[in-house]
């Protein structure tokens, strides 16, 4: 990793968790989809419901 990579990671890392949350799918979503590993249906129900929690919690986190 070179410096600049290991100082733009450093930086995201102290962003909020809602921020590092939507960082990481803006990134992997610019990736072609090939190189995206696909869930499978446990993984995929347990972040929905991790989510939805998440905006129960707040819904100021939602995306429009």
């Amino acid at each position: 990793m070179d410096e600049k990579t290991r100082s733009l990671f450093e930086a995201a890392l102290t962003l909020p968790e809602g921020h590092r949350v939507l960082l990481a799918e803006r990134l992997l979503e610019s990736l072609p989809a090939d190189l995206r590993e696909p869930l499978d249906d446990e993984t995929f129900a347990a972040e929905l419901d991790r989510r939805y929690d998440e905006f129960q919690r707040d819904p100021s986190v939602a995306v429009p």
